[in-house]
């Protein structure tokens, strides 16, 4: 015979409680992850070599909003297709929410071609921790220069009231780089780590 043992309110609260912290804040209580694309419309960004920046960071962003919405976690993107969108409004879309952290994604250029690698800026305390989540998890994955976490005042991350990043996952203007931005493997790698860099900043 199976004896059943009561428990005090106390201990089912302290049970509740370590439940919850094991398993990260409730749903609810996440912020939206608003996914900022770069350029867009009549607004190209770098071209190179055929391939247009606006072009990348969009399938970049599509393939981050689909690790993070696996992962049950809210979402938002400032264009889904391919028309402008001003810096003022992509940071309103973030602040349209009452709780957001936003990430921009783009592609860099040196018109001198030397430049490689990745870096990455922040505004704020809040936007630091987001960035260096982001950039560290990159540099893991790539082979790519790192460029390093840079505090900028950039008007998209400025104007947003959370915590906002924008991260340049490599240069254009490098041939060898410009190849990998260009792959549909590479392009899963860079949002994998995105991805993992944002979650990682929600806990």
């Amino acid at each position: 015979m199976v004896r059943h043992r009561s428990f005090s309110l106390r201990q089912w609260f302290c049970g509740a409680v370590l439940v919850c912290g094991l398993l990260g804040p409730p749903l609810q209580a996440r912020p939206v992850v608003v996914l900022d694309p770069g350029h867009g419309g009549s607004d190209s960004g770098a071209y190179w070599g055929g391939v247009r920046e606006k072009k990348l960071t969009l399938m970049i962003a599509q393939r981050v909003e689909s690790v993070l919405q696996r992962r049950g976690i809210r979402t938002a993107m400032t264009r889904r297709s391919d028309r402008f969108v001003s810096l003022q409004s992509r940071a309103a879309v973030a602040n349209g929410y009452r709780s957001a952290v936003l990430v921009s994604i783009h592609c860099n250029a040196d018109p001198k071609h030397q430049a490689r690698g990745i870096e990455t800026f922040y505004t704020g305390t809040a936007g630091y921790r987001l960035a260096c989540q982001i950039h560290k998890r990159i540099d893991r994955c790539t082979l790519c220069p790192n460029r390093g976490v840079k505090r900028r005042g950039l008007t998209v991350l400025s104007n947003t009231r959370g915590a906002a990043a924008l991260v340049e996952c490599g240069f254009m203007t490098s041939p060898s780089e410009r190849r990998l931005l260009s792959s549909a493997s590479y392009q899963q790698k860079l949002a994998q780590a995105i991805a993992d860099g944002i979650t990682a900043s929600l806990r």
